[in-house]
């Protein structure tokens, strides 16, 4: 194959140049970092889960710094309540005519950059309140749709350690998000370089490098990063292979599962997989792409059935059962017509 295209290359200089800003102020975590701008590229949102102090509110704030876009967070609480999300309408009194109208004043959801913060603490009613804005990219209030910001991005966080007080999210909402990304504890190291940097005067300077069009028009090039025919197969392979059996699914995957992904995953996976291949500087989707985004793309969208608990098995375990059993894409992806579209 040839080297990668300038679009391409272009894509991955405005990741890496992203990337260096938030290094700027994240400590490690680098895992973390790359999905969450897997998702920033691809257009989708993302669940970050996390014990407290894992610098997972810092990232989303800095994301938006970094990015010139507007930000919001919402502190979701039990008594959290849609209008508190999406805004409300009040009543103005002109004082000089006394006449009184409506007037809506938008919520918090209105900003390109939402940090949903502790989402499971509030009621599912209020959690709903988030799925139209994320879907739909508007918000009905007031008879009216209103549209929200473009580029529009919402980062939820949850703690995975507390049940007290907590109501999970539906899955018709885990099906929203693009990525569940997990965040674990620091090495040594970067804990020792953390707790040195947190403690002195000196604060780091965070400079956009992105604005909110050059943002949109990455993303547009970011689905146009081809996908031989091959790897699309495996991505559906892998999807498939979480169903019943009698929907498809694979027999040693299968009876692990209550319920398995559905066609949003698959569309998930690939997308993902492209901007990955962008940030690595790649014109075309590989193989690793969709290795490397099966657990954050799947890890929400599986369910556990009784014979994974009795195995002690969690969905983590259960999608390195899937990438070692379902097959892999026969080699020879340079012949694919796609690819040598975009490397020849």
């Amino acid at each position: 194959m040839t080297d990668a295209n300038p679009d391409s290359a272009a894509l991955a200089a405005a990741l890496a140049t992203l990337r260096r800003e938030l290094a700027q102020v994240v400590v490690g975590q680098d895992a973390v970092v790359e999905q969450v701008l897997i998702a920033l590229a691809a257009g989708g949102h993302a669940l970050i889960e996390g014990v407290p102090g894992l610098a997972k509110t810092l990232l989303v704030s800095t994301v938006a710094r970094a990015t010139g876009l507007s930000f919001s967070r919402i502190q979701f609480t039990p008594d959290l309540m849609p209008a508190d999300i999406t805004g409300t309408e009040l009543i103005r009194e002109d004082k000089a005519s006394g006449h009184r109208s409506l007037v809506f004043v938008p919520g918090p959801v209105f900003a390109s950059v939402v940090l949903a913060d502790e989402i499971n603490r509030a009621p599912p009613k209020t959690q709903a309140a988030l799925l139209e804005a994320m879907q739909e990219r508007q918000v009905s209030a007031g008879g009216e749709r209103r549209p929200l910001p473009e580029p529009f991005f919402v980062l939820a966080t949850q703690n995975p350690i507390e049940q007290e007080g907590t109501y999970p999210l539906p899955e018709a909402q885990l099906d929203r998000f693009l990525l569940k990304v997990t965040v674990g504890y620091p090495s040594e190291a970067e804990e020792l370089q953390i707790i040195t940097r947190t403690t002195g005067n000196g604060k780091a300077t965070v400079n956009p490098v992105l604005d909110a069009a050059q943002l949109i028009a990455l993303q547009g090039k970011v689905r146009d990063i081809a996908v031989a025919n091959d790897i699309a197969r495996f991505a559906l392979a892998l999807v498939r292979a979480t169903r019943p059996l009698t929907q498809g699914g694979h027999p040693q995957i299968a009876p692990l599962l209550r319920w398995g992904a559905g066609p949003r995953a698959g569309q998930s996976l690939l997308l993902g997989a492209k901007a990955r291949a962008a940030l690595h500087g790649r014109p075309f989707v590989s193989l690793d792409d969709i290795k490397a985004l099966a657990h954050p793309v799947l890890r929400h969208r599986l369910q556990p059935g009784y014979e994974a608990e009795a195995q002690g098995l969690n969905a983590d375990a259960i999608i390195d059962k899937l990438l070692a059993t379902v097959a892999l894409p026969a080699p020879g992806m340079e012949a694919d017509r796609a690819i040598r579209a975009a490397t020849g």
